[in-house]
């Protein structure tokens, strides 16, 4: 019989080891809350998409929020960029700025959700931890700051030196408001404790204890611009949002025990969010993080969408310009720091919200491995049937033909049989026309390799005798052909390599292409004749 005691012995047991989480206490609210100062790194999608999962899984809300507070680093048609790649992706925004019909809209009852548009409420936070004695004010200006460095080695602005400096700690209260009547510029930092131990739960990393005397008292408030830095308003923003869960990435760890002093603070500690941070996303060969020059070495993208960034006029790269489906990306992701809970790799969105788990979030670094990227991509495509494919391929069909200066190609069901014919072969839809180039062109050289290798002295005439065989024949389909020519050849004992081969190349240009017989019913019969009559007027001549 199961007494009191043990079951408040397994009580302490799931405090302790946080096994009952806050997730049973309130409402879970994640949010993604990215800068708008160039193009969203994939890091950032996939702390997006782990987010999101979280969200969707405990039947809770996804909130976007805009991070602006340095304007310094805005970068104009960021803003638009982020929620443009997040709509193309499928990760759905339940609050906060969102795309609708290609405008921007905000949704929800704790905006405005720029961080730029709440400056007037961050005052009263500011003031509040100045009348508590947690944060004071200085004026130190970069030249003293740079200074002391050069004075001090390993300067840091905290209990040790703090006094040694020009802030409201070292000044009268009389002096303080003298200086900010004259516009003097100065910036509110924060009163760190020295030599305290400082706890913090990670959900992916276990306990993780920083002692205080390593962290500097940071700048919570620039007066040079009216705004707050990440640090305060970070903290304020997922307080007065409700936010549930933290879940971001490592890089953001070293600052996880000043946001904790923060809700202490605050007096928030007892709604404070539970933190998880994410591994990083390395490069590809494990050394170091992920970065857009890598992507540029390596040839694949690191950013969703192409950005043209309108500060410096560069364009980059996108997963979704370079061929990629969304549903690929989104795959390819959750798995680079994450496993299922069996060997299972190909996910719908549907399936990695029932699987996902912040218990199997690797504490380690993720290869980027571009290479399996491509693979997700071609499995995917794969999926898609010959009419879908077809769609997507008809655009990169059209801009070929016009460079060509030929007319459109409006067979759609020949275009999707096209496709299904070579579909095996490719990882992106712009690809295919590599593959299906012949159907819709004539070719006008032939490749000199597969002239070496498959058309032989006697190549001439076979095809002459083909010619004359086929010309008369009605049924054009694939059986009635096969059942034509392969007779012909074993009578007249040429091979039927040597022969089909030299066909192949008449038809295509070069050794490629699917079975021959596919590529003579999509071409017909007139055309087919035609190639041939034409490769024997300019092979070899």
């Amino acid at each position: 019989m199961i007494s009191f005691a043990h079951v408040r012995f397994f009580l302490y047991l799931c405090a302790k080891f946080r096994i009952i989480s806050i997730t049973m206490e309130r409402k879970v609210r994640v949010r993604f809350a990215p800068s708008p100062t160039g193009a969203l790194h994939i890091g950032g999608v996939r702390t997006a998409l782990y987010n999101y999962l979280f969200a969707r899984q405990h039947g809770g809300d996804m909130l976007l929020r805009i991070e602006d507070t340095d304007s310094t680093r805005f970068v104009p048609g960021a803003e638009e960029y982020i929620l443009e790649a997040l709509d193309w992706l499928g990760i759905e925004i339940d609050e906060g700025l969102r795309m609708n019909n290609g405008k921007i809209e905000a949704v929800g009852e704790h905006g405005p959700y720029r961080q730029s548009e709440r400056r007037e409420s961050y005052h009263q936070y500011v003031k509040q931890l100045l009348d508590s004695g947690h944060a004071y004010i200085a004026f130190d200006t970069p030249a003293e700051l740079e200074a002391k460095r050069a004075e001090i080695s390993n300067f840091q602005y905290d209990a040790r030196t703090r006094e040694q400096m020009r802030n409201s700690l070292t000044m009268s209260a009389e002096e303080v408001a003298q200086r900010i009547a004259n516009g003097e510029q100065y910036v509110v930092r924060f009163k760190v404790a020295p030599n305290e131990d400082v706890h913090v739960h990670d959900l992916i990393r276990g306990e993780v204890v920083i002692n205080s005397n390593i962290l500097d008292d940071k700048v919570l408030y620039k007066s040079a611009d009216d705004l707050p830095t990440y640090h305060l308003a970070n903290i304020v923003d997922d307080h007065l949002m409700e936010i549930s869960h933290v879940i971001r990435g490592e890089e953001w760890l070293p600052s996880a025990p000043l946001h904790v002093l923060l809700y202490r603070a605050f007096g928030w500690q007892d709604t404070m969010p539970e933190f998880a941070h994410l591994p990083l996303l390395l490069k590809p060969d494990g050394n170091g993080k992920l970065s857009k020059r890598d992507g540029d070495r390596l040839g694949f993208p690191v950013f969703p969408l192409e950005f043209h960034n309108q500060k410096d006029g560069t364009v980059s790269s996108g997963y979704r310009e370079s061929g990629y489906l969304p549903e690929a990306v989104i795959n390819f992701l959750a798995l680079l720091g994450w496993h299922g809970s069996g060997d299972k790799e190909l996910y719908t969105m549907e399936e990695l919200i029932q699987d996902f788990s912040l218990d199997r979030v690797s504490k380690s670094g993720a290869k980027f491995d571009y290479e399996k990227g491509k693979w997700f991509n071609h499995q995917y495509l794969q999926l898609k049937s010959d009419e879908e494919l077809a769609q997507m391929f008809i655009p990169v069909l059209e801009e070929h033909l016009r460079d060509a200066g030929l007319p459109e190609y409006r067979d759609t069901d020949t275009i999707a049989k096209i496709v299904g014919l070579v579909k095996d072969r490719v990882n992106f839809v712009p690809e295919l026309w590599d593959q299906a180039d012949f159907f819709f062109v004539a070719p006008t050289s032939y490749d000199e390799k597969s002239l070496k290798k498959r058309w032989k002295e006697d190549s001439p005439q076979h095809m002459q005798e083909l010619l004359a065989l086929l010309e008369p024949q009605e049924d054009w389909s694939a059986e009635a052909l096969d059942a034509l020519v392969m007779p012909w050849i074993a009578e007249k004992e040429y091979g039927v390599g040597i022969v089909m081969n030299a066909f192949r190349i008449c038809l295509v240009g070069a050794a490629r292409g699917p079975h021959i017989w596919a590529i003579t019913d999509i071409l017909g019969k007139e055309e087919t004749l035609k190639r041939v009559q034409v490769a024997l007027q300019n092979i070899h001549e």
